[in-house]
């Protein structure tokens, strides 16, 4: 009797264990991270359909804590098929090994290729000539202004170069001398990279491995934006601005620099006598093409190098990627799609304000590529920034001491291109 029990829970323990292994087969896992993590799911059941016998088990992860989950699971080896990403941490999770190279899945596919996305934002995904990475939605910086501001102050359309921003700040700035022109909040680093991107400047010198900050093209950048200071242009205060749709509404400052999440907070939030007297535009140029750049955003997905299950996780991706379910997903939580035929689509094409989108993704920049770039933006520039406004450094001497503090954080990176023979 004994004898039976113990083969019978044997069997149960095969036949359970054999269950789960076919399952697990065909399951994959995907991480997917803040607003779009929740209403992917919507998107399962569809996928489901198209791949009778593949599951997606999704868990969703705030904004907040998924770098740190991310980091902790793959030190704990527990890492999903496939995850969301930031797209300045492909990097990073690069340089730990745990991303797979796309470009063999990307050859082979019959739904998407690296033409189906901007050129700028696929960049972010590049590093040694490898993609690991394929843009989810896109993100970019374009300018919103007051029409009716500007055109008071002589301007029948936005500022086409640093020195038509400039011109038009003091203009405006002369209309009403109590309030400011342009916001260039010094408690973000965003305003202080894009303009030096778009003067020209690396950032990083050496193969990534020292900083660049006090070099000419960033200096220059620096030195203009902190005119809007220095002349009463932009606050200094970031207490002053509590609310920017407030500010904005009573022309506290009548220009920002903001994302495609503003386009629906403005429309919301403004009140309805001032949704004809707003619009958005491309970045301003520091020279004669128009517009200047700006930064490569957005969200991409990678697939676990230790997956067992890579190709259904590429078909999970390529699902994500295509124009019908890029399409829905936009309507769903206006994520700005990746792929660029989706931006066609009435919903977007015929919008006012998405068509600035359009035209700055397709000029775009990325950031350096390396694991330290989001610890020295985040930690140091916008420091200097606000000793800068201040007046309590200059600009070449806030810039040399950037530069330093770099060079201590990209310290590790230097000793192993040394040893690498690349330095």
């Amino acid at each position: 009797m004994k004898s039976k029990l113990i083969f019978l829970l044997l069997s149960a323990a095969i036949f359970w264990s054999c269950g789960n292994h076919t399952a697990d087969k065909t399951t994959i896992t995907f991480w997917a991270i803040g607003a779009e993590g929740e209403q992917v799911s919507k998107l399962i059941p569809e996928f489901e359909r198209q791949n009778p016998g593949i599951k997606v088990r999704v868990q969703q992860i705030p904004w907040t804590a998924a770098h740190e989950k991310l980091i902790t699971a793959f030190a704990s080896e527990t890492l999903p098929d496939v995850f969301q990403v930031g797209n300045t941490w492909v990097p990073e999770f690069e340089a730990l090994g745990t991303v797979e190279p796309l470009d063999d899945y990307l050859m082979k596919s019959g739904v998407i290729r690296d033409t189906s996305f901007f050129e700028g934002i696929l960049s972010t995904n590049e590093i040694d000539g490898k993609i690991y990475g394929i843009p989810w939605y896109v993100d970019t910086r374009v300018l919103f202004y007051r029409t009716d501001v500007i055109e008071k102050a002589g301007y029948s359309s936005p500022p086409k170069t640093w020195n038509e921003l400039y011109d038009l700040s003091k203009k405006i700035k002369a209309q009403n001398p109590e309030n400011y022109a342009f916001f260039l909040p010094t408690n973000e680093w965003l305003p202080f990279i894009l303009f030096g991107i778009q003067n020209g400047s690396a950032l990083l010198k050496n193969n990534d491995s020292y900083g660049d900050f006090s070099g000419k093209p960033f200096r220059e950048a620096f030195e203009y934006l902190a005119k809007y200071y220095y002349d009463g242009l932009a606050p200094k205060d970031m207490q002053a601005v509590m609310n920017i749709y407030q500010a904005f509404t009573e022309a506290y400052f009548s220009m920002l620099i903001t994302g495609p999440w503003n386009v629906t907070e403005m429309k919301n939030r403004l009140p309805a006598q001032m949704q004809n007297k707003w619009m958005t535009a491309p970045l301003p140029s520091p020279d004669s093409v128009y517009p200047g750049y700006s930064l490569a955003g957005g969200s991409s997905i990678v697939i676990n190098k230790n997956s067992g299950k890579k190709n259904l996780a590429w078909k999970f991706i390529e699902f994500l990627s295509s124009h019908e379910i890029q399409y829905r997903f936009y309507n769903q939580v206006s994520a700005l799609p990746s792929v660029k035929s989706v931006w066609d689509e009435p919903a977007l094409k015929n919008d006012k304000y998405m068509q600035a989108f359009y035209v700055q993704l397709n000029r775009t920049k990325a950031t350096p590529k390396i694991p330290e770039w989001e610890q020295i933006v985040f930690a140091k520039i916008q420091q200097y920034a606000e000793f800068v406004a201040a007046k309590k450094l200059t600009v070449e001497e806030a810039l040399k001491e950037l530069d330093s503090d770099t060079d201590k954080i990209l310290e590790k990176r230097r000793w192993i291109l040394e040893k690498e023979g690349k330095l």
